[in-house]
């Protein structure tokens, strides 16, 4: 009995501890949101392309100065770089925000709504924040100011990165992560884990989602050129025909999925988004094309179907007499957006510590993919990326808008729950405790 009551006054202490340092992260979040309220509408309103972001890249760079942070600029053109030295020795965390926004024209009424244009594929296109990027990036801003606040009793190193072109660079330039990566953004900094978030439709405001694993999808693009010889529609047998041959492709590719993949494990998707082939009824064409997309959530399992659609393609073209030009994956390609499940464990303690239990969720794997995951492979080391409700309550999150949609709408209540999320992952796996 005596050893029962001990069990349970120890629990209620931790509980209590848990709660006492979730109130003051509060507090703390409390006196900085109205600021990041007006960064946030600020960068709404003055969103940036992909590897445009100059404008962004510049306010944040001099709000971090204003901070103390250490800044490195022009990182993969536009991106930013803050690192902060606490008062006390302790890990290294990395937390990435991205910056871009969309090729949108916004449908939103807000006064703050974004009127800007920009060129993309050649035209001249309305520019919108409809991923919420504006909020990751004044989210994150917001952390910054925190952390220097706590800095003499911080323990390890913060590096902040803002970073450009989450989206996809424009078609022939470099950009995003991978770019960063390549221009060494931790070359001098090696971080021991990697934090990112990202604002959802799919969650109310209030809630917060996170999954060991597999949480996005990899995303490889694939490029397959059937080769065959063109002869007149009428007479077939004087050609070999690629559109022929490219449908067997189509065809016998949507076994590697139902038949070729444990499914059990995990899920995955092959898709066929483009078949080009011919320019006239009667003709059969010299070349037919076929380009798509690959998800999944487990590597294995990725490099499979890679592999599977390869070979299908090789052998379905050798068999009809043609051959087949591929890129499988293109260039572009995402990995799978995995979730260590030790630090996971850790962080999901922080978020209900936070929040509570009933405001925390295992969120479902999402198909979308990010390129946030290499640059924790880079180093490589342990990363988190978890996701935060945007659609307010009362409005059911199936109907609402999604993002990359003309009409998403971010509640700025998630800018509180965000920012607070961040912080006390953040302050936890520091091992920060306030005096």
């Amino acid at each position: 009995m005596l050893k029962n009551i001990l069990c349970l006054s120890l629990l209620l202490a931790l509980t209590a501890d848990r709660a006492a340092a979730a109130e003051p992260n509060a507090q703390l979040v409390q006196d900085v949101l109205p600021q990041i309220t007006t960064w946030r509408r600020d960068l709404h309103e003055h969103p940036e392309l992909s590897n445009r972001e100059v404008r962004t890249a510049q306010f944040v760079a001099a709000e971090l100065k204003k901070l103390g942070y250490e800044v490195r600029t022009g990182v993969a053109h536009t991106g930013v770089v803050g690192i902060l030295k606490g008062g006390k020795p302790g890990p290294r965390l990395a937390i990435r925000a991205d910056m871009d926004a969309l090729p949108v024209t916004e449908q939103v009424d807000l006064p703050f709504a974004s009127k800007a244009t920009g060129e993309y594929l050649g035209k001249t296109v309305g520019v919108m924040h409809a991923c919420g990027h504006d909020a990751h990036t004044a989210m994150t801003l917001g952390l910054a100011s925190i952390l220097a606040k706590l800095r003499p009793q911080l323990p390890g190193e913060v590096m902040l990165i803002f970073q450009p072109a989450e989206e996809g660079a424009p078609p022939g330039e470099e950009g995003g992560a991978p770019l960063m990566v390549k221009e060494g953004v931790f070359r001098d900094f090696k971080p021991d884990a990697v934090f990112g978030m990202h604002v959802v439709s799919s969650m109310q405001v209030g809630m917060v989602g996170v999954r060991a694993g597999g949480a996005m999808a990899s995303s490889d693009t694939f490029r397959i050129v059937v080769h065959g010889r063109q002869s007149h529609g009428a007479m077939p047998w004087k050609g070999i025909d690629p559109i022929v041959t490219a449908a067997e492709i189509v065809t016998s590719a949507q076994t590697i999925v139902s038949r070729q993949l444990d499914i059990n494990r995990d899920p995955a998707v092959v898709t066929f988004g483009i078949f080009n082939g011919g320019q006239r009824f009667n003709i059969v064409p010299e070349t037919a094309e076929l380009q798509g997309t690959i998800r999944a959530f487990d590597e294995d399992l990725r490099q499979h179907a890679l592999a599977s659609l390869k070979n299908i393609a090789e052998h379905i073209a050798a068999a009809n007499g043609a051959t087949v030009e591929t890129q499988i994956p293109a260039p572009g390609s995402n990995p799978v957006n995995y979730n260590d499940p030790a630090l996971t464990a850790r962080v999901r303690d922080s978020l209900e510590t936070a929040f509570g239990k009933d405001h925390v969720i295992e969120s479902p794997r999402w198909t979308a993919s990010e390129d946030f995951p290499q640059l924790a492979l880079s180093v490589p080391t342990p990363s988190v990326y978890f996701f935060v409700g945007a659609t307010p309550r009362g409005i059911d999150p199936a109907t609402a808008p999604t993002n990359h949609s003309p009409k998403f709408f971010l509640d700025e209540g998630a800018l509180d729950i965000g920012t607070r999320a961040m912080l006390q992952a953040s302050l936890d796996y520091l091992g920060y405790r306030s005096e």
